[in-house]
């Protein structure tokens, strides 16, 4: 039996918006995800994408070989990689009768008085719309805090408790936040009540393209869930199995909502 309409933040990152060994966008993983995202949808969930990826797509059509560390070139990156992303994501989904609707957006635009709640009305209104998918991603080329330190992370966690959201899910390398990290056939912690008791279960690993971490990724979880939303860490690369997560199906950590919306 399905579950009841949820809302749902998706949070894909760059590690599972790539190819493994070389630093371009994967084109068969994204079109699962938008597979995913389109069963969502079309089980009567509302669904809102937390996107990294921009600076990635930028790096082939500016003849880069690997990802640069200074935050200017970084953001040049990210400008012209943004538009490829958005194609790639208007593409995939036209095939399922959907649209993307994109959404680039700073911190500030959370804490300004005047700017936020035009945010939320703005995407409000998007979910009015059954063949929207909205897209957020920090608009890197003028805001430069998830290119240091988040890979998004931060950032969808607000956007989970900023919408009232019922769950996000953080789509990662990893299949969950590992019982052991040196042996991960033991495999995920199947459910975690308290974050605090397991950030020392975490190592701050990067990926050679993205930015965040598994500690950035509980750093995520701890906000999302004070403020009310489920979180589910699971693996992006069997993104097949994302609908069945949300029916409480399927290999992940889940960390339950700490207090009511």
């Amino acid at each position: 039996m399905a579950s009841a309409p949820k809302r749902i933040v998706l949070k894909f990152g760059t590690g599972i918006l790539t190819r493994k060994h070389t630093p371009e966008p994967d084109p068969v993983q994204l079109r699962k995800l938008v597979e995913a995202i389109a069963l969502l949808k079309a089980a009567g969930h509302a669904v809102v994408v937390v996107s990294s990826g921009a600076v990635a797509s930028g790096l082939k059509p500016l003849e880069f070989t690997e990802r640069p560390t200074d935050v200017t070139t970084l953001q040049a990156l990210a400008a012209v990689g943004q538009t490829h992303l958005m194609h790639a994501y208007e593409t995939l989904l036209r095939e399922h009768g959907l649209h993307v609707a994109q959404l680039l957006v700073t911190h500030g635009d959370f804490e300004n008085t005047d700017r936020a709640p035009r945010v939320k009305a703005v995407l409000d209104r998007l979910m009015e719309f059954s063949q929207v998918v909205p897209v957020i991603n920090e608009n890197d080329s003028v805001a430069t805090e998830e290119l240091r330190y988040g890979d998004n992370d931060k950032l969808s966690s607000r956007v989970a408790r900023f919408w009232g959201a019922d769950v996000l899910m953080l789509l990662t390398s990893a299949p969950g936040l590992l019982r052991d990290i040196n042996k991960p056939e033991d495999g995920p912690i199947p459910v975690v009540e308290n974050v605090d008791d397991v950030i020392h279960h975490a190592e701050e690993e990067k990926t050679k393209l993205g930015t965040g971490g598994m500690i950035s990724k509980l750093r995520a979880v701890q906000d999302a869930v004070h403020g009310g939303v489920e979180c589910i860490i699971a693996s992006g690369r069997h993104a097949e199995a994302i609908p069945g997560l949300i029916e409480g199906h399927g290999i992940c950590t889940r960390f339950p909502a700490q207090t009511a919306h």
